[in-house]
């Protein structure tokens, strides 16, 4: 498909979709939470299909598919239809005393057509979420899965082609010159996960027509471990957040700040885990996936020039294995700290005070999730108070994007924007402010001549 068929097509279908948004069918509840359901019953029948192309792509079992994406979507489509009826209704809100009598109110509305853009790392999870949160909405949407992740992205295309209209929800598979063709034209929002540097292009591509963007980027995400906590269940949580995915998660720990005093010991602990998790070769273990493809292996093969290994570091190109690797001796300048790591490499530094490590994690850009392993709570409002993240968690690792309740997103560098549950609903609205006034009562000082009006205004507005 040349390029200018592919535009003329991509417009033939966003007319499609102009369409069936303009006859008003998506603003019905009924018909989203119809069209919703439609979408978990879809799910439902093909989910062995799903996971079969996750563990293709990635390498992934059954379990940590199901854990980490699949069950996650399932969940989320049924929290969002307990609650969209509530979420959907005008929200009535106070009236200013000067505009009295009046009411007013607050009434969501859907964008109309929205782009979503998807990533590879968990393909069924990360086109599903922020779908939901545009259906609930009221939208027509447009995903374009990575072409990195090809089986996935063809299960995908497959079930949703399969039971809903392409009219109000299509899929488009290709690479980043369909994603450059789709930025292209005027969506009325787009919603990107991915890297910082391609958020840029989508942001300026999205400046064009002033659409408005979600944008869920990354970053280096810290996590740093205090003196006097269980370094035992500390490993343990910090090697299952690193590892799930064979680190390949935007809100990895991507390097540690361990206090001195506890380095030495939370090292056997890491060391520990990971073996109890993966075994003596993880390359053996059914539970430990893959790198994605051959740039993101000899991206992170080349990081492992940087400090020491202290333990993993093997490799093998022809099965995209990179073992979970420890790296000591890492200084700021390295190059494993210049970028997102997104791979199972950990480096681990150390810090002597608190003041010390919030400056350190100041210096880099503002992450998308931070971690903090500490019993002192006073400890914990000053890291919380002091270091601008997107999130993240005390004492745990990645649980906080699992929770509907929480919104998810970066800040800076790391994103603009939010989503889960009701964050995903009201990032996918506008919220359009009514004002509905009284025809009973006049009000005189509004209206010209102002002459000798103007004491009496101050008093009023004072």
């Amino acid at each position: 498909m040349g390029m200018d068929t592919a535009t003329t097509e991509i417009r033939k279908l966003l007319a499609s979709q102009r369409n069936f948004f303009n006859s008003g069918q998506t603003k019905d509840i009924a018909f989203r939470k119809k069209m919703l359901q439609a979408l978990y019953a879809v799910l439902r029948e093909n989910e062995k299909k799903v996971l079969d192309a996750l563990a293709q792509d990635l390498s992934k079992s059954a379990y940590e598919g199901y854990m980490t994406e699949f069950g996650l979507a399932l969940h989320e489509i049924k929290f969002v239809l307990k609650k969209l009826s509530r979420w959907a209704r005008p929200r009535k809100v106070r009236t200013h005393y000067l505009q009295l009598p009046a009411s007013s109110y607050i009434y969501p509305e859907p964008y109309g057509i929205s782009l979503i853009i998807s990533p590879w790392n968990y393909p069924c999870l990360l086109t599903m979420a922020p779908l939901i949160g545009s259906m609930a909405a009221g939208n027509c949407s447009v995903i374009k899965p990575s072409e990195y992740t090809p089986r996935t992205s063809a299960v995908i295309a497959e079930i949703i082609g399969s039971r809903l209209d392409p009219a109000y929800i299509a899929v488009i598979e290709g690479d980043a010159q369909t994603s450059r063709n789709l930025l292209a034209e005027p969506f009325d929002y787009i919603f990107f996960t991915g890297s910082p540097a391609v958020g840029k292009i989508v942001m300026t591509a999205a400046a064009r027509h002033l659409t408005p963007v979600t944008l869920e980027l990354g970053g280096k995400s810290p996590c740093i471990i205090d003196r006097g906590v269980d370094l035992d269940r500390t490993a343990r949580r910090i090697v299952s957040g690193k590892l799930i995915n064979a680190g390949q998660t935007c809100i990895a720990p991507d390097y540690l700040l361990a206090h001195r005093t506890v380095k030495d010991e939370l090292i056997k602990r890491l060391q520990y885990h990971i073996k109890k998790f993966y075994g003596d070769d993880p390359r053996q273990s059914p539970d430990y996936p893959r790198i994605v493809n051959d740039k993101h292996y000899e991206r992170l093969e080349q990081y492992l020039t940087s400090g020491n290994i202290i333990s993993g570091g093997q490799t093998d190109r022809r099965d995209l294995y990179i073992a979970p690797t420890l790296l000591d001796g890492i200084s700021w300048t390295d190059p494993v700290m210049q970028e997102e790591i997104f791979g199972p490499l950990l480096p681990v530094m150390v810090y002597d005070d608190l003041s010390e490590a919030i400056s350190s994690v100041r210096k880099l850009p503002r992450p998308l999730a931070l971690y903090f392993f500490s019993n002192n709570r006073q400890d914990i409002e000053r890291v919380l108070r002091e270091i601008s993240f997107g999130g993240g968690c005390i004492n745990d690792t990645l649980l906080h994007f699992a929770s509907p309740h929480l919104p998810f997103g970066g800040t800076g560098s790391s994103g603009i924007g939010s989503y889960r549950g009701k964050a995903s609903f009201d990032s996918f609205s506008h919220q359009k402010s009514i004002l509905k006034k009284s025809m009973r009562i006049e009000t005189p000082l509004r209206y010209p001549p102002f002459k000798n009006k103007l004491k009496f205004l101050k008093k009023l507005m004072h």
